[in-house]
């Protein structure tokens, strides 16, 4: 029987990251602990788009890699001008090292919200701060990093991200673990009438919460499974951003000014896989 996935937290000199080993890859969600920016950027702060110091985003993004025992790869991370929408990019070799510098060096890949790769050795991060990270892992060597907000959840991103993947690795969808990261929970995520009926129209009833915020986590969960993942091959963090602000950055908890904290996958070389 094939392993369920799960999180376990991983420390390295400061930084704290929810990780899992699967099928010869790394499932990572970090903290915003262990890093170097400052002011509302304090510490781990991964993007580069924030306004944040250029070098002190790269210094993180080595730090994270360390944790992961991946330094050697900095030149080849890969990062995406997230634009809250549904677009899905497939990573190959000659895309290793897109946006993995703070510092501009190579632009990152434009317009996308979600990363495929079945290439060993490109690390994949998207960034975040309450939208929803989705992390997936194929057992025949694929990952894909998806960034689903409102928009992406209402687009099924998730699920598309998933089909693509397993179309790309030759697996089925419900071969595939998911992982979901730390997210701004329903009971802090009011939305108007018009988007909530959206949702409820695309997804049920699971869309509304208790208290009327929007269930995001539902929503996403709901998403992965219509593609065919399976409901207990989906792992969750289950922290709410805008309620644990000294561990994630959350966009509406702090005013809009701060950080990023990131999801990243990556198939291992095969040269440090034994």
């Amino acid at each position: 029987m094939t392993q369920k996935p799960t999180l376990v937290p991983r420390t390295h000199q400061g930084v704290v990251a929810w990780t899992d080993e699967r099928d010869g890859a790394i499932v990572a969600f970090s903290e915003r602990v262990g890093g170097v920016s400052r002011g509302a950027y304090s510490s781990l702060n991964l993007a580069s788009h924030v306004g944040d110091t250029p070098e002190d985003v790269d210094e993180n993004r080595l730090r994270l890699l360390a944790c992961l025992d991946l330094e050697g790869l900095s030149e080849r991370l890969v990062t995406a001008e997230q634009v809250h929408g549904a677009s899905i990019a497939l990573v190959t070799e000659s895309d290793a090292g897109r946006g993995a510098s703070a510092r501009g060096a190579r632009a990152p890949i434009p317009r996308t919200d979600a990363l495929v790769t079945t290439e060993p050795g490109i690390p994949l991060m998207l960034c975040f701060a309450d939208c929803v990270p989705v992390v997936l892992v194929a057992p025949s060597g694929g990952v894909a990093v998806a960034h689903a907000g409102w928009r992406g959840a209402l687009d099924s991103i998730p699920g598309a991200t998933a089909r693509r993947l397993a179309e790309e690795a030759c697996c089925e969808s419900s071969d595939l673990a998911a992982y979901i990261g730390a997210h701004i929970g329903a009971c802090h995520y009011e939305v108007g009438p018009e988007i909530m009926s959206q949702f409820c129209n695309a997804f049920g009833t699971v869309a509304r919460a208790d208290s009327g915020g929007l269930n995001l986590d539902a929503v996403v969960t709901a998403s992965l499974v219509d593609a065919g993942v399976a409901p207990c091959s989906i792992a969750r963090l289950g922290t709410c951003t805008a309620e644990a602000t000294d561990r994630f950055y959350s966009y509406r908890a702090e005013d809009r000014r701060t950080g990023r904290h990131a999801a990243l996958v990556c198939i291992r070389p095969r040269a440090s896989l034994s």
